[in-house]
């Protein structure tokens, strides 16, 4: 959703001002409506038909076209479905999650939203689904775009005697998550924008396949001495800076990308603590989000991140892995 498709509404520039405005439960229900349906064409989530009869009373729509004539929401296919929390609420959470430079704590939202940490957490994660799409690349990255790898997780030597028996097997911190960062960089006309993506090691097959997927033959690629990426200079110029001996070597550097990696990490260790591994991804496309619209404002970000939540939807039990399975890595 663009600030083009909501011209006809006032919107707030801060939070205290978006807390005010939607505090309107009228308002912040035609606002959601807005998103959900930009063209002002209101269709069952379920068919797709357009004809149906809408109960103000309730805020729901009847469908005609189901044999059933199930009732809708705006809910009904987004990431708030099922949710008992108002629109202002969510709202409120996806303006605070899209603009918290170094995230937000479950127990904050708790706090500032009036419900409890389990639904702060919840409505997180949610959110944070509906903000992949800022981690989703229309085109590939090109130009001169930066490789990295980092591992994410609790120290070995900081952990109890139960959890460090639990998690780590042998010598080394096994517990750590490796996780491959693509940064394309600045010009002129763009900022840089970065991709990141769980990975199961440091082997060549897939660090390169991912670079494979989603940086344009030809470009310019900078790694660091790592064996797993010799073969690049196939498809790109690939230029290599050894950091054992230096970390810039004649404009050869991945030094962006370090940048990103203490921002994520700050963010995990300042404010979240504590990520599963099979979490891990959620969080990336938090930090992706706000990295890649670092140049927008408040405003923008909030419009951005809430267009997301069409079309997706996190169950309690797939995100806790209850319904038998671990929660997705993807």
């Amino acid at each position: 959703m663009s600030t083009e498709n909501t011209s006809e509404i006032e919107f707030p520039e801060t939070l205290h001002e978006a807390i005010k405005y939607f505090a309107d439960e009228d308002r912040a229900f035609e606002f959601m409506k807005r998103v959900r349906w930009p063209d002002g064409n209101i269709t069952c989530p379920r068919c797709g038909s357009a004809e149906h009869s809408f109960i103000s009373t309730r805020r729901l729509w009847t469908c005609k076209n189901c044999k059933t004539k199930k009732q809708f929401t705006i809910k009904v296919g987004t990431v708030m479905e099922d949710s008992p929390i108002g629109y202002d609420k969510w709202i409120c959470g996806f303006w605070l999650i899209a603009n918290a430079k170094n995230g937000i704590s479950s127990y904050e939202v708790g706090r500032a939203l009036g419900v409890t940490q389990r639904t702060g957490w919840f409505l997180l994660h949610r959110i944070r689904t509906a903000m992949q799409n800022g981690s989703v690349l229309k085109t590939k990255l090109g130009g001169t775009v930066e490789v990295d790898e980092s591992y994410i997780g609790g120290k070995a030597r900081n952990m109890h005697a139960h959890v460090k028996r639990e998690k780590v097997k042998g010598t080394g911190n096994k517990a750590l998550t490796p996780v491959q960062g693509l940064l394309q960089r600045s010009t002129k006309d763009r900022a840089s924008k970065v991709v990141m993506t769980v990975v199961d090691g440091t082997k060549r097959p897939e660090l390169q396949g991912n670079v494979r997927k989603y940086v344009l033959k030809g470009s310019e690629v900078h790694t660091d001495a790592l064996r797993s990426y010799t073969g690049l200079s196939e498809d790109f110029t690939h230029k290599v800076v050894d950091h054992a001996e230096s970390y810039v070597k004649d404009g050869v550097h991945t030094n962006g990308l370090e940048n990103f990696w203490s921002l994520l990490k700050r963010t995990i260790k300042g404010t979240y603590v504590s990520v599963e591994p099979f979490h891990l991804f959620r969080y990336l496309d938090e930090q992706t989000f706000r990295f890649n619209e670092r140049k927008d404002d408040d405003k923008g970000r909030f419009l951005k991140a809430i267009a997301g939540f069409i079309g997706k939807r996190l169950t309690w039990a797939k995100l806790t892995g209850e319904d038998g399975a671990l929660p997705a890595t993807a």
